[in-house]
């Protein structure tokens, strides 16, 4: 399905640059971590995940550090992370990608965007927003600040859907659960959405498999690709991992580091969150054995939709390997 029409007061945008090249048919999938720490279980389902899709495939695998809010950043954890991944033996394709070093990028598409009439200043504040149901349709009479943000114009009926590889059929009206969203943020930021989708385009992308947390994030994705005129990727949502009170591990005081010194637990409880076949994985082999026989026997249809409990997760491994 088309997401939103282009706005009738909105001239025509230029194209957009080419992407990276890549060999025709290849598929590309990439792991993009924010740099707030070390890898715990849940980070290492998502990379574990989109490793396999992209090799299952036949593809390359790209690493993109989601650096863009330099206020959560902890210093040295993107390259803890990169030396983590390695001793798991997740091997990437293509230079490290970090969001930092890419503003001149979202600059160009946002120009294309206000130039285009598709996208506004937006002088709200949070109040003001948080009044009108938290979903924003139109800025506040009279409402001037010297540091406004600009939003994405959502016109009225953007429904927007797609097929996810987990989840099956996804649709979401955008302009009433949504709004129109921001794409820099008023302290002079840039917004995840925007980065996302032009590192998505710009990399050559083409499957984007990340944990279920932004399932609910991909139609305005969808909406913005659309209005850039850039290109679709296909999605594949994992489940997440939650502690005992339900949390995400990302948010959780017991998301612990993984063992970068001994990865081939990890590994296995990651297989089978992953809801692959325990016996497609030898009993005993080294990491780059392990890691062939995962990539021959990986099924994205086995999938399940979460969400899972980390606890449960450990238990049935432990009770499997007993």
């Amino acid at each position: 399905m088309t997401p939103t029409s282009t706005p009738p007061s909105a001239g025509p945008l230029p194209p957009p640059p080419p992407p990276r090249a890549r060999r025709h048919g290849t598929v590309r999938g990439r792991f993009a971590p924010s740099p707030t720490g070390a890898l715990h279980f849940g980070s290492l389902l998502a990379a574990f995940g989109s490793w396999l899709a992209a090799r299952g495939a036949g593809g390359e695998w790209w690493i993109r550090i989601e650096d863009v809010d330099a206020a959560r950043e902890v210093p040295g954890a993107a390259a803890m992370q990169l030396r983590t991944l390695a001793a798991f033996g997740l091997v990437h394709d293509g230079p490290v990608g970090y969001q930092s070093r890419r503003g001149h990028l979202y600059a160009a598409a946002l120009a294309r965007l206000l130039d285009a009439g598709l996208a506004f200043e937006c002088h709200c504040s949070r109040s003001d927003v948080a009044d009108a149901g938290g979903v924003h349709r139109s800025c506040r009479p009279g409402a001037r600040r010297p540091d406004p943000a600009v939003r994405l114009r959502v016109t009225d009926g953007s429904r927007v859907a797609f097929d996810d590889a987990v989840h099956g059929r996804i649709a979401q009206d955008v302009d009433r659960e949504v709004g129109d969203f921001v794409l820099r943020r008023a302290d002079g930021w840039w917004a995840y959405q925007l980065a996302v989708v032009v590192d998505d385009a710009d990399q050559g992308i083409t499957d984007v498999v990340r944990g279920a947390d932004l399932l609910d994030s991909t139609p305005r994705q969808l909406l913005l690709q659309h209005a850039l005129g850039l290109p679709r990727p296909r999605y594949l949502h994992l489940p997440l991992v939650l502690d005992d009170d339900g949390h995400k591990l990302s948010k959780s005081s017991a998301s612990l580091p993984v063992d970068a010194a001994d990865p081939l637990p990890a590994l296995r409880a990651a297989w089978h969150a992953l809801g692959q076949d325990p016996h497609r994985l030898p009993a005993s082999a080294s990491l780059a054995a392990t890691l062939a026989a995962a990539v021959r026997g990986f099924d994205a249809g086995r999938i399940p939709r979460g969400p899972l409990a980390a606890t449960a997760v450990h238990n049935a491994l432990a009770m499997r390997d007993a």
